[in-house]
């Protein structure tokens, strides 16, 4: 029995939070707002619509910056390449002394 009161109690104490939550009163949420609700909800979407175009242009800008770096940075490796030798001249095929004449 003493157990059963014990569980009783604390089943009580653990419900009374969920008991004390308000709910919000019915009506129009957005009732002092100019315009009522189309215009609340029109707000809201110019000003989602303003944030993603910023964030696309501050990631289209990043890109660009990242670009450029990405440039410097090859040609900055490419200038610091040890320069290649140009190849010699293959060495000209020997002729005859008669051959030699005839070409001159």
């Amino acid at each position: 029995m003493r157990m059963l009161l014990t569980l009783t109690t604390l089943l009580a104490a653990s419900a009374t939070p969920v008991l004390a939550q308000i709910y919000p009163a019915p009506g129009r949420p957005y009732g002092a707002y100019p315009g009522g609700v189309p215009a609340a909800i029109a707000d809201q979407h110019r000003y989602e619509n303003d944030r993603l175009r910023a964030q696309s242009q501050a990631n289209a800008d990043q890109a660009h910056q990242q670009q450029i770096e990405t440039q410097l940075r090859l040609r900055a490796i490419e200038s610091a390449r040890e320069p290649t030798a140009p190849s010699a001249l293959p060495p000209r095929p020997l002729y005859s002394p008669e051959q030699e004449r005839a070409l001159r």
